[in-house]
C-alpha cells in the first residue's frame, strides 16, 4: 500500500514540491506532460476485463486481463502486479462466446 511507504507529512511535501515544479506549465504543457509519463506504463491504452479462470493452477481464480497493442497482461485483481505478459505473437488461438473467452498460448516459432 503506497499510502504507508511514507508518512502524511512526506506525502504533502512531496506533492508541493511536485506542484511547485509544474507550476509554471500551461494546462497543454501539464497534459503533455502526464502522456510522457503513463506512454510508458505496460497498461497503457488497455482494455481491462474481470475474468475467472479455471485452467492454470499458478494464477488465482480472480483475474483482470489489460489487452493493449502490445499484447495481453494478466493482472492479480487485488494486488494489481503484472502476474504474465503475452505478446499476440504467443497467442495461438482464441475462441470466444457469450460467457466465456478462452486462449491458448505457446511459442509460434515451434
Amino acid at each position: 500500500d503506497l499510502l504507508k511507504v511514507q508518512s502524511n507529512y512526506e506525502w504533502k511535501k512531496e506533492i508541493v514540491r511536485a506542484y511547485n515544479k509544474d507550476s509554471g506549465m500551461s494546462p497543454d504543457e501539464a497534459k503533455i506532460a502526464f502522456l510522457k509519463v503513463i506512454y510508458r506504463w505496460p497498461t497503457y491504452g488497455s482494455a481491462f476485463f474481470e475474468v475467472n479462470q479455471a485452467s492454470d493452477s499458478s494464477f488465482p481464480e480472480h483475474l483482470l486481463v489489460a489487452i493493449n497493442k502490445q499484447g495481453v497482461n494478466i493482472i492479480h485483481s487485488q494486488s494489481k502486479d503484472i502476474l504474465a505478459t503475452l505478446p499476440f505473437s504467443q497467442i495461438m488461438h482464441w475462441v470466444s462466446g457469450p460467457t466465456f473467452f478462452h486462449l491458448t498460448v505457446g511459442d509460434s516459432s515451434a
